[in-house]
This record gives structure tokens, C-alpha cells and sequence, in this order.
């Protein structure tokens, strides 16, 4: 009797440790648990991939400081929210901005008329990539919005309104691909 109760309890503590080493994989690109941003700590919520047409393009992560599967209410909230996009193969520039600026319009349509210039500024700055590069696209509500590239910042853009804009790329009514919406808001409760 006691070695069962042993064994089942390496086996559930086997398990749990299984599932929190997947928790932050997908598509063979893991990305860890929880970052460090200016001082605060922010959970991967979830992530997600984007594809287009049956094409791996790249795995997102969204970060938040606390889990929310309400994507509503991650973009009307101004608090620290994160990005990170893994490529997982090559993209050029011109691909990167096209479809940037298809999910704005897609997604937020009035803002190509309120936030050109921020648009504009945000698809200048974006950059060509390769299979393993990584953007991060992360909102401070003291600092802005800030796109790095391969760990080099990029640009920042302070207006606040930014930010709900550039998030509902993946979090608005029209997100490149459903499943990727689906991955980042995390698992049902």
C-alpha cells in the first residue's frame, strides 16, 4: 500500500513537472514562463501560432502581470503587456509590414486616420528576419510601446493609444489566424 502511495505520488509530481515544462512550448520554440520588465513581472498568458496558409511563420507569446483570457480587456487596460514573435523561418521587411498593416486595418481601422504617424514611425522601424530571430513588442504605461529586435531596441512610441492598436493585431475581432488568438489568450478555465 505504501509504495503505491509512493508511486503515485512521483508519478503525479512526474506529470506536473511535464506539464510546466510545456507550458511555455509550441512548435519547438519555448519561451520561459515568466519576464522581468523594468522591475515588474510579467506570466506568459499563452501562445500561439502564426501561420499563413499551412505555412509556420512564427510562435507568439503574450505577457501580462496577471492571466486574462478577456481580449477586450487586455487592450483597454493600460498595464504592462508583451509580445514576443519567435520566427520560425525567414521574412522580409515588406512582408512583416504588409501584414502589420492589413491586421491594423483589419483590426482598427479608424486608426490608420488617428495614429498615422505612429503607424508609420512603428512600420518604418520594423526589420527583415530569420528563422530563429525574435521581435518583442512590449507596453509600459510610464514609458510607451518599444519594439526590439534580436534584443536591439528599436523604436519607442510614447502615446499611450498605441498600444491597444498595435495589440489588436493578435487580440481584435480579426486576428492573422484564429488559432493564434486562441493560443495567447491560454487555456479555458
Amino acid at each position: 500500500m505504501r509504495k503505491t502511495g509512493i508511486l503515485f505520488a512521483v508519478l503525479a509530481f512526474a506529470m506536473t513537472s511535464t506539464i510546466d515544462l510545456l507550458a511555455g512550448a509550441l512548435a519547438g520554440v519555448t519561451l520561459p514562463d515568466t519576464v522581468k520588465v523594468e522591475g515588474r513581472t510579467l506570466l506568459l498568458n499563452g501562445l500561439g501560432l502564426r501561420k499563413k496558409f499551412v505555412v509556420k511563420v512564427y510562435v507568439a507569446g503574450l505577457y501580462l502581470e496577471q492571466k486574462s483570457s478577456d481580449p477586450s480587456a487586455i487592450l483597454k487596460a493600460d498595464a504592462p503587456k508583451r509580445i514576443v514573435m519567435h520566427f520560425v523561418r525567414n521574412v522580409s521587411k515588406e512582408q512583416i509590414a504588409d501584414a502589420f498593416a492589413e491586421s491594423f486595418a483589419n483590426n482598427t481601422p479608424d486608426a490608420r486616420n488617428t495614429m498615422k504617424a505612429e503607424i508609420d514611425q512603428f512600420l518604418g522601424a520594423l526589420e527583415s528576419v530569420n528563422d530563429g530571430d525574435e521581435v518583442v513588442l512590449t507596453y509600459l504605461p510610464a514609458t510607451g510601446t518599444t519594439l526590439a529586435i534580436n534584443g536591439k531596441d528599436k523604436l519607442r512610441i510614447a502615446a499611450p493609444a498605441f498600444a491597444p492598436v498595435l495589440f489588436s493585431v493578435w487580440l481584435g475581432p480579426k486576428p492573422p489566424n484564429a488559432d493564434l488568438k486562441t493560443g495567447l489568450l491560454g487555456p479555458s478555465s
